[in-house]
């Protein structure tokens, strides 16, 4: 079992603050085993109820006397099951005396669970779990990881083929089971057909009229199709940097698809050699890369952004905190050079430090004043996190 001890402490550490935590992220991603994990380090008594299981539903069939009852730490598996059980965790929660913490686990956004957000404001923080990260693995499994995708059971699979299959069926369980227990009743092939274009959308900025017009929809239509994928954790959008210099600036998001397995996938991607030829190689490249830095420098949402002129110029990632701003332009190669285009973002934006994000290998090497490249791999050897 690949430990993830950076989630396993920060969760920790949400439950010593806060009296209701959600970990949320998407289907089969590890939450379960985490908080296992959490309940195992627990120091007091455990309870662990499976909201999609019959026995623990028949057992919460009366949740206020049971839970009530309960002390120490409180774990409720696919919270979205039961949206009913938020006002009694606002109650349960400000109790004088707090004999327990409640760490409630969910396969859906705040935005799509909103009774979270209404019925637990001020008592509840959030940690979200995404795939594998880098610095979960060893080294010489970039490419892997790259390849599979970060769901544990995709990459730990024996072989390609036995990773394709498990996420195919994730893929089919996702459309035909899991978005009907959230409410949200959409025909399975229609949202598939949106969900494919978008991996060949993956990596662009976002064009809701000509996807709409792809498949015969609105605008409005395709907009709340890219909502569902978001809040469930299977897009990501990267918003777009206004200097307010009078230029002609992207204004549309980036959107993503949040793991590279199931993108490669929805592509067709049957192997190594199918990447690398793949027309999407580099796009498949860049949205890894960026998830890996965003996560190494814990950005949030309000702090990531890319940048593009209707000119040409452009940058991947911006992040902007704390008054400082580092630039990182990803390149699907060993030997980065710096560009024109990076030098416009780096006159454009005043970054104090551009970081061509490579593959491979390395040190990281200086390439010209202020602009430095560093293989992926060796990401974390660098304290990005203060943007020093």
């Amino acid at each position: 079992m690949i430990q993830r001890h950076r989630h396993l402490q920060q969760v920790a550490t949400a439950l010593g603050q806060f009296p209701v935590v959600a970990l949320l992220g998407s289907r089969q991603v590890g939450k379960t085993t985490l908080a296992r994990e959490v309940a195992a380090q627990w120091n007091g008594p455990t309870h662990h109820f499976d909201l999609e299981d019959p026995d623990d539903q028949a057992r919460l069939s009366d949740a206020a006397f049971v839970l009530r009852r309960l002390s120490g730490l409180v774990v409720l598996d696919e919270i979205q099951v039961r949206p009913d059980l938020f006002p009694l965790l606002r109650v349960l929660a400000d109790r004088p005396d707090a004999p327990a913490r409640f760490l409630i686990l969910g396969s859906a956004a705040p935005e799509l669970l909103r009774n979270t957000a209404e019925s637990l404001a001020g008592r509840v923080t959030f940690h979200e779990l995404d795939g594998l990260a880098l610095d979960e693995l060893a080294p010489e499994a970039l490419d892997t990881r790259w390849l599979r995708g970060g769901f544990p059971r995709a990459f730990l699979a024996p072989d390609m083929a036995t990773s394709r299959a498990w996420r195919e069926s994730f893929i089919r369980t996702y459309l035909e089971r899991d978005l009907p227990q959230l409410g949200i009743n959409l025909p399975a092939l229609t949202l598939r057909r949106f969900w494919t274009m978008l991996a060949h959308y993956h990596a662009q900025t976002w064009n809701g009229s000509e996807l709409a017009r792809a498949l015969g929809v609105s605008d409005k239509t395709v907009s709340r199709y890219l909502d569902i994928l978001e809040g469930t954790f299977m897009t990501w959008r990267l918003r777009p940097w206004h200097t307010n210099q009078g230029k002609r600036e992207v204004k549309a998001p980036k959107v993503y698809l949040s793991d590279t397995g199931m993108l490669h996938s929805l592509l067709g991607v049957n192997g190594e050699q199918d990447l690398l030829a793949h027309p999407k190689c580099g796009a498949s490249w860049e949205g890894f890369a960026l998830r890996e830095v965003i996560r190494h420098t814990g950005a949030g949402r309000d702090e990531a952004y890319f940048w593009a002129l209707h000119s040409g110029a452009e940058l991947d990632l911006l992040i902007a905190r704390q008054g400082q701003r580092l630039g990182f332009e990803v390149k699907l190669t060993r030997s980065p050079k710096v560009t024109p285009s990076m030098r416009s973002a780096q006159e454009a934006l005043g970054l104090a430090h551009l970081y061509v994000v490579c593959h491979g290998d390395g040190p990281v090497t200086p390439l010209a004043e202020g602009i430095s490249a560093v293989p992926l791999q060796t990401l974390g050897s660098l304290d990005l996190r203060g943007l020093q």
